[in-house]
């Protein structure tokens, strides 16, 4: 008999990417200041923070929010594709108008590279501070990302809770 090593479980897979984001969300993974393996965000938002986490789970929402078609699974383990398939992954934690963190790529990425995306949420007054942090990309992506997220999220959210 021949036994043959079979193809890891998504389970482990998840696993897998839940413990390298424990580690980067505990700042173990965090890099030096100039360092392009880790983009580091925040920014302060009008809407309570049951709306932001709406916008970064809620089909409807992010594609009101973006003006960009999205489909999201709204489950630990769910799928996700947002701007038509430009990005896609799945979601690894979700803990409601608190904290989103998610298996993140950009189609274009060579197969199986995935970055972490960590959203944090908290209530600031009557809106919401958003902490926001990605390892695990491709370094020559780093320019590229650390404006996409301004331009494509954060400034387009901020006009859509401003109506």
């Amino acid at each position: 008999m021949v036994l043959q090593a079979s193809r890891p479980a998504r389970r482990h897979l998840l696993l897998g990417v839940i413990a390298s984001s424990s580690l980067f969300n505990r700042g173990a993974l965090a890099a030096p200041p100039g360092d392009k393996s880790t983009i580091h965000q925040e920014d302060d938002f009008t809407a309570p923070p049951h709306r932001v986490y709406a916008v970064l789970t809620e089909e409807k929402a992010f594609a009101d929010a973006t003006g960009a078609p999205a489909k999201i699974a709204i489950s630990e383990g769910g799928a996700f594709s947002l701007f038509g398939g430009a990005i896609v992954g799945r979601n690894i934690e979700l803990v409601p108008d608190q904290r989103v963190v998610q298996a993140w790529r950009d189609s274009a990425w060579g197969p199986g590279v995935y970055s972490v995306a960590r959203f944090e949420l908290s209530a600031a007054g009557p809106g919401t501070h958003l902490v926001f942090d990605q390892g695990g990309y491709p370094v020559s992506d780093y320019a590229s990302l650390v404006s996409g997220w301004h331009s494509h999220y954060w400034e387009p959210m901020k006009k859509y809770f401003a109506k």
